[in-house]
């Protein structure tokens, strides 16, 4: 996609960045033992740390990555919030209490509670951090996706940026500063993502979204002798077809260009529709629709092909209700944009080609997660449908950047209140989801090579204003989540491996200089993945971060809780059996398959969410060692 620099943009990001790295002197003053480093002291109000909560939990994943899901695939990206939200139950009623009782600093803390086990001191570490960057990866993906449009910079400034002020902050201040950063972006983000949200609202529908528009051809056209096609227009060439999967692709010369057009067959006519498309040649050159990069050739998309309010079609509407919105939603049709990948000779072609979708079809499930047999679901499809919404139900409950945060109040009862907040304020926000991401469908804004811009874009069609803003904010976003992972990661490194674990003698002030060293090393790793990892979807990727936690942490929480039989070597056997199968289903999966460059049907496990298969091993991994070792808990008081 191709993007102008806007100066407002620029000021009000480097004002919140300020905010961020000022906040982090103030309290840098004020941290100086592993209580307030690691924990704030916990002396955080419960009101803020909901909030705080709503701050951390909202990641890119939530902004960035649920509204571009949305804007592509209308309700089963929202499935994704649906899940997200409903991990929150878990955690008011089984989880944040007894959690805030049993731990000081860490997650590791509460686990190894009532054992004292080196073995679950081990586990839980190697739990954490594997977590916590599995959640860094698409954060900071979504931090430099934000930054080609905002500042003008390559991808990767942008991860190195957002790496770099979060190592400043946590290695300064650490989670009293990490607190404060997520309390305000929580709060600006919900707050402008209700204005966003009523500009959707107040703009309606249109067949024509913006200025920037792109109308696109469409060429009548016959076969000949069942194989080649002929058009009658002479204004057109046909230069050569490409066959991908069930799709033909016709590349046509028109006026010394060439185009590619995607083929359809409709009744007794053939329709060749525009497509747009990028070209690599054989010496690396990217070309944007037939032309360089600096001709700005390559647009934005999404429209609605047919709006239809109370039985009749119409080229546009007023401002809309909320509900209002998404009844004409269901009874238009929208039109959307697939992606194909194939050789044209020496050079690699990828095209997105135009599909017109009922409104019906996104309003409800099917679009990415086929669940009925009429849409041609498999028993994997299914499969890996129910493995993502169990990950995503079980999966926030054992996030150890979340579990973290219990620990920066003072008691069970502002545990509880906070938690109350949280779900709130997460609540509110992910009903707008909808509305951005549907907003962002019908109204042109969509960049084909990044989902992950469909919320900032479709600010920025309503004024370069509320783009800096929105983009500033889903900045400060990231930068408030990674924080707290980071925190979490330091504190595996510091507090769980190296203090508890190796029992190596530090002060306190000792144990604050290994956080932020851990910190800073964490960080560089976290650096060199969002590089890597540049293109794919935020919200998928953490779908895996949530994947893993249920199936390493979750089982050993809830049985620690409830089940007097738990043992130190079933907690430490089911995390490390959660990990591994988890992360080796992950692989193995149809989509990493594609990451590594193989064919995604290669791939030996059909499933991309791990968690129906990872989640029931790590629960009968846990009883099953847990009865054989019933000697160990012999000594241990379960009382409290």
């Amino acid at each position: 996609m191709i993007y102008e620099v806007s100066n407002l943009a620029i000021i009000i990001f480097l004002f919140i960045v300020g905010l961020v790295l000022g906040l982090s002197f103030y309290f840098a003053r004020k941290t100086k033992s592993a209580s307030s480093y690691y924990a704030a002291g916990g002396n955080i109000h419960w009101a803020v740390n909901g909030i705080a909560f709503a701050g951390d939990y909202l990641s890119a994943a939530s902004f960035l990555g649920i509204c571009g899901m949305i804007a592509y695939s209308g309700y089963d990206g929202f499935l994704y919030s649906i899940g997200y939200l409903a991990g929150w139950v878990v955690a008011l009623f089984l989880v944040a209490e007894p959690l805030k009782k049993l731990g000081k600093y860490t997650f590791t803390d509460a686990l190894d509670s009532r054992f004292n086990s080196k073995y679950i001191k081990l586990a839980a570490s190697i739990s954490t951090l594997i977590v916590s960057v599995f959640y860094l990866i698409p954060q900071m993906v979504g931090a430099g996706d934000l930054v080609v449009p905002l500042l003008g910079l390559p991808h990767w400034m942008g991860v190195l940026i957002v790496g770099s002020i979060v190592i400043f902050i946590v290695a300064t201040a650490g989670m009293t500063s990490t607190t404060y950063v997520q309390f305000i972006k929580g709060g600006l983000l919900i707050i402008f993502s209700t204005v966003l949200t009523i500009y959707i609202l107040n703009n309606g529908f249109t067949l024509t979204p913006n200025e920037n528009y792109h109308k696109f051809d469409k060429v009548e056209a016959s076969m000949l002798n069942g194989t080649d096609i002929s058009i009658a227009n002479p204004d057109y060439q046909v230069k050569t077809t490409r066959q991908t999967g069930n799709k033909t692709f016709v590349k046509l010369e028109k006026d010394g260009t060439e185009y590619w057009y995607n083929m359809n067959k409709k009744e007794d006519k053939i329709i060749l529709e525009e497509a747009i498309y990028t070209t690599t040649k054989s010496n690396g050159e990217k070309l944007y629709n037939g032309a360089p990069k600096s001709e700005r050739k390559f647009y934005q998309v999404g429209h609605l092909s047919k709006i239809v309010i109370d039985g009749k079609e119409v080229s546009k509407s007023g401002p809309v209700g909320p509900f209002e919105f998404l009844r004409i939603v269901g009874n238009s049709e929208v039109v959307r944009f697939s992606k194909n990948t194939f050789q044209d000779g020496d050079d690699k072609v990828t095209v997105w080609n135009q599909n017109v979708t009922s409104g019906e079809k996104v309003m409800k499930p099917g679009l990415i997660y086929k669940l009925s047999k009429e849409v041609g679901a498999t028993f994997w499809d299914r499969m890996n449908f129910l493995s993502l919404m169990l990950a995503l139900f079980l999966g926030t409950s054992a996030l150890p950047h979340i579990l973290i945060r219990y620990y920066t109040v003072s008691s069970q009862r502002a545990a509880r209140k906070s938690t109350i907040v949280a779900i709130a304020a997460i609540g509110f926000f992910y009903i707008l989801t909808l509305y951005m991401g549907l907003g962002a469908m019908i109204n042109g804004v969509l960049d084909v090579e990044s989902s992950n811009m469909s919320g900032p874009l479709l600010a920025k069609s309503f004024g370069i204003g509320l783009f800096s803003i929105i983009s500033a904010i889903a900045f400060a976003t990231v930068l408030g989540t990674v924080s707290g992972l980071i925190v979490a990661s330091s504190g595996a490194i510091a507090h769980d491996f190296i203090d508890k674990y190796l029992q190596v003698e530090m002060t306190d002030r000792g144990k604050v200089k290994a956080g932020k060293i851990a910190a800073v090393c964490v960080g560089i790793f976290a650096i060199i993945l969002g590089i890597l990892f540049k293109g794919m979807n935020v919200s998928f990727l953490v779908g895996l971060a949530f994947a893993v936690a249920a199936s390493a942490n979750l089982p050993s929480i809830l049985f620690l809780l409830f089940w007097k039989k738990t043992t130190a070597k079933g907690i430490a056997s089911s995390i490390f059996v959660g990990i591994v199968t988890s992360i080796g289903i992950i692989l193995f999966s149809p989509t990493m398959y594609e990451k590594y460059g193989l064919i995604p049907k290669d791939a030996p496990i059909p499933l991309d969410n791990p968690g129906i298969i990872s989640i029931p091993l790590a629960v009968i991994t846990l009883v099953v060692v847990s009865l054989l070792t019933q000697k160990d808990n012999s000594t241990k008081d379960f009382s409290n």
